[in-house]
């Protein structure tokens, strides 16, 4: 079994995340869940353990288990990493080098899995050249990038930034983070 860490990001795709757990755990993933502050403005904890079977990760400062620092802990067991949807705020941290919150911590204590990426935003906002620059600077350190779609956004403009299909997404974990078996 795969171990996969699933970052949501506050974006109003971020209830495809459930589609995207049981697909994975369909796949024999186990997913285990980390959430900024924004995402659980979209969908709910609550909704996203229920389908995990897993502890949800909010927190940084929130420690269950003494003995363990989660946000080292976590990244140290995982296979890859997936974060979908990505917001630009979340982008722009991981690129920075920026750990403020539960999501963007693990990241800088993860050792060298596969990372995905999966930005979701306005096309205004995907198309800005501080967004492209992180994204870059992200491709040039190693994530794979799941380009988004161009579909009506939440704004109703139509253009490139909704987050890629979740079939497209699993399979790009697929193929990142099970080379060996399928």
């Amino acid at each position: 079994m795969k171990h996969i860490i699933l970052g949501i990001s506050g974006s109003i795709s971020a209830y495809k995340a459930a589609d995207i757990t049981n697909r994975l755990m369909d796949k024999n993933f186990q997913v285990n869940v980390v959430m900024t502050k924004a995402a659980t403005a979209f969908i709910t904890p609550l909704t996203m353990q229920a389908l995990s079977k897993n502890h949800v990760y909010t927190d940084v400062s929130q420690e269950r288990n003494p003995s363990e620092i989660v946000h080292i802990a976590l990244p140290q067991n995982a296979d890859c990493i997936l974060i979908a949807p990505a917001s630009a705020n979340i982008i722009g941290k991981i690129a920075a080098g920026i750990a403020d919150d539960m999501l963007s911590t693990l990241v800088l204590a993860s050792k060298s899995i596969p990372k995905l990426i999966a930005p979701a935003m306005n096309h205004i906002m995907y198309d800005n050249e501080a967004v492209q620059d992180n994204l870059k600077i992200l491709q040039k350190r190693g994530w794979i990038i799941i380009e988004p779609r161009e579909a009506r956004l939440a704004c109703g403009a139509y253009g490139k930034g909704a987050l890629a299909t979740v079939d497209d997404i699993v399979h790009s974990v697929m193929s990142a983070c099970c080379r060996t078996e399928d």
